[in-house]
C-alpha cells in the first residue's frame, strides 16, 4: 500500500462546521427494512442486568451514567435478535456489545476524554484480546496474567462478557466470536495509523479498512443468540462468509452515515465514509454523502439477492440468513431513532 496520500483532508472546504442538523429518522432513499419497535418492557429489563453487571464489575465511574442510558444498549441488543431465545442470551448480547464500546472509548478514541490514544494502541489491544484468547504459560506468570486482566476495566469488561456469552454458546461458535474481535482489533490500528500519520485512503482503501473496523463481532453471534448453530463446515464456505460480510460492510456503513454529524461536531478530520469520498473526488460534503447513500445501497441489493440464493439451498442457512438480515435492520432502527446520539445533516 501506498504511504502518500493521494490528497488531504479536508480537500474541498470543510463544511462541518456549518451543518445544521435536522432531526432524527430514517435517511432519504437509504434502503433499509423497517421493523417493529422493541419491546420497551424487555429492553429495560436488559439495561437493569446490563447495568447491574457493569457497575459488580466496576466497568465505568458513575459520570459515564448517562452516557451508558443514551446508548440504550437493551434496546439495541432487542431489536438487533428478535428471535433471541431467551433474556440471558439478549442480556450476554448486550454485555459484548458494552465490552466492545468500554474497549473501543478507554483504548482508541481520543476525542472521548477517556484515556483512549493512537500512540501505543497495539500494546493495548494485544492485552485486551488476552482477555478473551488466554496467555498460557507458567503457573505464575499465568496468575499475573490473571492479575493484569483483573485490574483493568476494559480487560474485564471482554473477559467476563465473553466468559457469559460461552456458558451457552458452543466452542465453535465462542471461537469464531474471539477471531472476529481480532479483526476488529485489526481495523482499529489501521485507521490510528492512518489518523497519526494523516493519510486520507483512497475510498476503497477506506472500505478495506471498514470491512475489518466494523460490526462483525455483534454479527459472529446471531445464531448462539438465536439458539442455533451454523455449523462450522458452513459458516467457513465462501459464500457464506460473502454475505456475512456484505451485512457487516451494510451496516458499518449506516453508521458513518447517522454518526456522520457527531463525529465532525468533535473532529472535522475525522475519517468516514462522506468525507473520504469529498478528499478523493473533490466534491463537497453534501454530494459525497448522497454517494454513500448510493454504495451502501449497492451493499445491501447484493446482500439481499444473495441471501435469498443461498436461503433456498437450506433451512439452516436460511435461518442463519435472516438473522443477520434481522441484525442488519434492527441495527438501523436503532440508529434511525436514537436521537441522544445521532442528527442527520440537513440535505434534504
Amino acid at each position: 500500500m501506498s504511504t502518500s496520500s493521494p490528497t488531504s483532508l479536508p480537500g474541498p472546504p470543510n463544511l462541518a462546521s456549518s451543518l445544521r442538523a435536522r432531526r432524527g429518522g430514517a435517511i432519504p432513499g437509504l434502503r433499509y427494512r423497517q421493523v417493529a419497535p422493541a419491546d420497551p418492557e424487555k429492553a429495560a429489563e436488559v439495561d437493569h442486568r446490563l447495568e447491574a453487571w457493569a457497575r459488580r464489575l466496576d466497568l465505568f465511574p458513575a459520570a459515564w451514567s448517562g452516557d451508558f442510558s443514551g446508548f440504550q444498549f437493551g434496546r439495541a441488543v432487542v431489536l438487533q435478535h428478535p428471535e433471541a431465545a431467551d433474556l440471558e442470551r439478549l442480556t450476554a448480547a448486550g454485555e459484548l456489545l458494552l465490552a466492545e464500546n468500554v474497549v473501543d472509548s478507554c483504548y482508541c478514541e481520543e476525542d472521548e476524554g477517556r484515556g483512549g490514544a493512537r500512540r501505543g494502541l497495539g500494546g493495548r489491544l494485544i492485552m485486551a484480546q488476552s482477555a478473551i484468547d488466554p496467555y498460557h504459560g507458567i503457573p505464575e506468570l499465568e496468575e499475573e496474567w490473571r492479575e493484569g486482566v483483573r485490574a483493568d476495566g476494559p480487560l474485564r469488561s471482554y473477559h467476563f462478557a465473553l466468559q457469559d456469552y460461552a456458558a451457552f454458546a458452543t466452542p465453535s461458535q465462542t471461537d469464531r466470536f474471539v477471531h472476529d474481535i481480532a479483526r476488529l482489533h485489526l481495523g482499529y490500528l489501521a485507521e490510528a495509523a492512518w489518523a497519526e500519520t494523516r493519510y486520507v485512503p483512497r475510498v476503497w482503501e477506506y472500505l478495506v479498512m471498514r470491512q475489518f473496523n466494523n460490526f462483525r463481532p455483534c454479527l459472529s453471534i446471531v445464531d448462539a443468540v438465536d439458539g442455533y448453530e451454523l455449523p462450522e463446515a458452513v459458516y467457513a464456505r465462501p459464500e457464506i462468509q460473502r454475505i456475512t460480510a456484505l451485512a457487516c460492510n451494510a451496516t458499518t456503513i449506516v453508521n458513518d452515515l447517522y454518526s456522520f454529524t457527531k463525529e465532525l461536531a468533535s473532529d472535522p478530520t475525522h475519517l468516514n465514509l462522506p468525507q473520504v469520498i469529498a478528499a478523493n473526488e473533490r466534491c463537497g460534503l453534501k454530494a459525497a454523502y448522497l454517494k454513500a447513500v448510493e454504495i451502501h445501497n449497492r451493499i445491501m441489493e447484493s446482500f439481499e439477492e444473495e441471501s435469498a440464493l443461498l436461503s433456498a439451498t437450506s433451512p439452516l442457512v436460511e435461518r442463519y440468513a435472516r438473522s443477520l438480515s434481522d441484525w442488519v435492520a434492527g441495527n438501523h432502527e436503532w440508529h434511525s431513532t436514537n436521537t441522544h446520539r445521532y442528527h442527520l445533516p440537513n440535505y434534504w
